[in-house]
């Protein structure tokens, strides 16, 4: 392919286009336009890249400031998303038609690059508009560089998608790292994901978890329930399969923000696992809950609508004080006086959380690699390495002994994950159990999920716990575990 970059015909055909030298200043040609999307595309790139920005929060941001149409915006999150989720397969063709290593290319430079390599191999987009614009991005960005852009963009674009992925595939040193390089997920990823379903029997859905983890998911909405909620003008308001409050709509996000905090968005995953717990048993007024490690807020909406509906009083807690404050501002459309604190999930105050007796219930959101939301924040694949998940386990295993200890007599502890590593579900999960020993009690989770759902869930495993997946339930991969502290 180093003979097939074919930049200087191009090169050749824009000198001779460019017109005399001669041309006065005033009268050259303005700067060529770039589509507005694609400006928003690469800054959302180059702050996830450069600052860490988490791109589910800033790309809505970005594109209220550009003002982007709703076509636009569709646009923008496409290419956005679609690029993050499969920078691993870039970074490697980009190699293969620069024939150098993505490290030695400029940054800022190599957004650009998988920004049109994602345009070429994974859209509609016309291959003249994706490498002419992408061009003039590398031009702001890396003036010098524009040549070298042109030739790489158009190299790739001289073969097909399915030949890049075998010529990415091939020399792999394994079937995971096979997998891993052609669905752009690192390799320890894939093992650790095949090592999921396996302890379900399911090992040979590997493929199909990868696929569904690089495709778009749909916007989904919680409709809080008990609240007064005006459904009737929402266009295309379905239910969802499974979650009782949980539907999609044409405009989601527009459904959201006039809904004064009643619909927030949120996956149904998420919904089942905080109504595993306000619907494991029936509540009694007067009930105290926790949610432990709240932030960002979305499972404490609704333990908010739950407990309000069923008088009991809720408290959350969460470490980061920015955090806490999207606690406070998730919870503004539900009329429950809820008392949000900052501070260390581990050093529990009774007292201070309102609750000196204890708790009857505790949603432990544990912090972990995310690995089941990789669909949705795509980023965490790069930003995440094995070494992370002892640390974790860590402080799950230590989150978990708080809350536990924190429950009344009698009260259940929810354990959720977004992650179905098995280190962080049953791992986690099993060595807790070991520590509290006879004083603690294993609900039939899958009962309560079951109850709870508007329709047959396929679920594997021990009915203990519930593990959700994309590619069968079209949710995140969530972890759920209900345990019961014996009176």
């Amino acid at each position: 392919m180093s003979g097939g970059r074919g930049g200087s015909a191009d090169g050749g055909r824009r000198r001779s286009s460019g017109g005399a030298s001669s041309r006065p200043a005033q009268s050259r040609p303005a700067q060529p336009r770039i589509a507005p999307a694609r400006i928003v595309a690469v800054e959302v790139l180059e702050a996830v890249r450069a600052d860490e920005a988490y791109a589910n929060l800033l790309l809505p941001t970005r594109i209220r400031r550009a003002g982007l149409d709703r076509a636009d915006a569709a646009f923008a999150t496409e290419l956005t998303y679609g690029t993050l989720r499969m920078q691993g397969f870039y970074d490697r063709v980009i190699e293969l038609a620069a024939n150098r290593p993505a490290s030695a290319i400029d940054p800022a430079v190599l957004d650009v690059l998988r920004l049109g390599a994602h345009q070429l191999l994974a859209t509609r987009v016309a291959t003249h508009a994706a490498v002419n614009e992408q061009v003039e991005l590398a031009r702001r960005v890396a003036p010098k560089a524009a040549g070298f852009a042109n030739a790489v963009l158009r190299t790739i674009s001289r073969t097909s998608p399915e030949e890049w992925r075998e010529l990415v595939a091939e020399g792999a040193s394994s079937e995971d790292a096979r997998l891993g390089a052609v669905t752009s997920h690192p390799e320890w990823i894939v093992r650790a994901l095949r090592t999921a379903l396996d302890h379900e029997g399911r090992a040979d859905e590997i493929e199909q978890l990868l696929d569904a983890d690089n495709a778009s998911p749909r916007v989904n909405l919680a409709v809080l329930p008990g609240l007064d909620v005006d459904t009737a003008d929402i266009e295309g308001l379905e239910p969802d399969p499974f979650s009782p409050i949980g539907a999609v709509a044409a405009d989601p996000i527009a459904a959201a923000e006039r809904s004064g905090g009643r619909i927030r968005v949120q996956d149904e995953g998420s919904q089942l696992a905080a109504l595993a717990l306000t619907r494991a048993r029936p509540v009694e007024s007067g009930e105290h809950w926790l949610d432990l490690c709240a932030g960002p807020g979305g499972k404490t909406a609704v333990l908010a609508a739950e407990a309000l509906a069923g008088g009991a009083v809720l408290a959350a807690n969460e470490t980061v004080p920015a955090r806490a404050e999207l606690v406070r501002n998730a919870i503004v459309g539900v009329p429950l006086d809820v008392e949000v604190h900052v501070g260390d999930g581990r050093e529990l105050d009774l007292e201070a959380l309102g609750a000196p007796g204890g708790f009857d219930r505790i949603l432990l959101d544990a912090p972990c690699t995310g690995l089941g939301a990789l669909r949705r924040r795509p980023e965490a694949r790069w930003r995440k390495a094995p070494a992370d998940v002892a640390e974790l386990t860590k402080l799950q295993g230590q989150l978990f002994d708080s809350a536990f200890a924190a429950l009344a007599p009698g009260g259940i502890l929810a354990y959720v994950t977004c992650s179905p590593h098995t280190a962080e579900t049953h791992g986690t999960l099993a060595a807790a159990l070991r520590r509290a020993g006879d004083a603690a009690e294993q609900l039939d989770t899958r009962s309560v999920i079951d109850g709870v759902s508007r329709h047959p869930l396929d679920l594997a495993g021990a009915p203990e716990t519930v593990q959700l997946w994309p590619h069968r339930h079209g949710t995140d991969a969530m972890f759920i575990a209900l345990v019961r502290k014996r009176a």
